[in-house]
């Protein structure tokens, strides 16, 4: 099968596949923008509904939109915030309420609580004003183990949803005057759960709208927190080849692995950055994407004098020792988790490189 080796964006191309840290709140905690670009990461992820409340969606917009806010100047796609704010108020209904007009939601603001209001239409206003490259249209997401009329209410509403973003996308392309090389592109999300029925419906309700590629919507984990490659392999294969598929949420090394063959040119997860703050380590193997974890923060480490990785480039890697990663941690220093989060976001950037290969 013939796959993309490259995503076409308006400010310019970035090879596939391609993985994207979440800099959920435009940032990336512990790096900047340099930092990134030195691990040889091509493109981020932001949140549209963490960033219209804080700093507030005029506020990026007034700084140029969210690329120049953050020094970056690299492929940036906007997540709409549906999966946290669904999975938010499914698991606390005082937290706001769902409806096939949009989400009602309450979050905290400038020292008090405000009531928002998300719908498809907002959902799209809001990502323009971000100026983001790639958007997502906001999606239903029923929570992990939801009852089967749940989900395939949740396939109707985002089929709906989806075909109103598309709709609200086209009259703020028109009313901006892009061109169709200067327009951002937009993605549907797939939803269905485990059942696959329910996913061949919503992308077929989906494909007529004319989207730029397609994201897996939905918890991607099995039964046992793995990875449900089953059920990812069967939503890529809907999806033609010529466009691109982005598994919203898999980034693990062996998803990673394993995603890319069943179909996926696009990753993100918050993975590599988190546990790097809490001291895991990851350590590329000599072939394939498989990797080991340390916890830097163990006894063992603190006469360490080897590299984290001794065949990785990063700064990390090339300047410091594990010893004194790990007396970073131990003195509770802030450089401890620059200095992980650079090391495994260049592990992250180099199973590209070996995918790409």
């Amino acid at each position: 099968m013939s796959r993309l080796k490259e995503l076409r964006f308006r400010s310019g191309t970035v090879r596939l596949p391609v993985f994207l840290p979440d800099a959920t709140r435009a940032v990336l905690k512990s790096l900047d923008a340099e930092d990134l670009k030195n691990c040889g990461i091509e493109a981020l992820m932001v949140n549209a509904f963490h960033l219209m409340s804080d700093p507030g969606t005029t506020v990026v917009e007034n700084a140029g939109g969210v690329k120049k806010f953050m020094g970056w100047d690299r492929l940036t796609a906007s997540d709409s915030g549906g999966f946290q704010l669904l999975s938010m108020i499914y698991r606390d209904k005082s937290a706001g309420n769902v409806s096939d007009e949009g989400v009602i939601f309450h979050r905290s603001s400038g020292g008090g609580k405000r009531k928002y209001s998300l719908t498809p239409e907002s959902s799209i206003q809001i990502q323009f004003a971000l100026g983001t490259d790639l958007m997502f249209c906001l999606d239903d997401c029923p929570p992990a183990g939801a009852k089967p009329e749940m989900v395939a209410n949740s396939v109707r509403r985002t089929i709906e949803w989806g075909k109103r973003c598309r709709e609200e996308f086209q009259r703020q392309v028109e009313a901006r005057k892009l061109s169709p090389e200067n327009r951002p592109l937009l993605f549907g999300i797939i939803q269905g759960a485990n059942d696959r029925k329910l996913r061949d419906e919503c992308y077929q309700g989906l494909a007529p709208a004319g989207f730029d590629g397609f994201g897996f919507g939905g918890w991607p984990l099995d039964e046992k927190g793995k990875p449900d490659m089953e059920i990812l392999g069967f939503v890529a294969s809907l999806v033609p080849a010529e466009l691109p598929r982005f598994a919203l949420g898999v980034g693990s090394p062996g998803a990673l692995e394993e995603g890319f063959p069943r179909g996926y040119d696009i990753f993100d997860c918050t993975m590599p950055s988190r546990d790097a703050r809490h001291g895991r380590l990851y350590i590329l193997g000599q072939t394939g994407l498989s990797c080991e974890s340390i916890n830097i923060k163990k006894e063992d480490f603190v006469r360490d004098n080897r590299p984290v990785a001794v065949d990785c480039d990063c700064l990390t890697c090339r300047k410091y020792s594990r010893a004194y990663v790990a007396h970073l941690f131990s003195v509770e220093d802030p450089l401890s988790a620059r200095l992980s989060t650079i090391h495994n976001m260049r592990t992250w950037a180099r199973m590209m490189e070996r995918l790409r290969g």
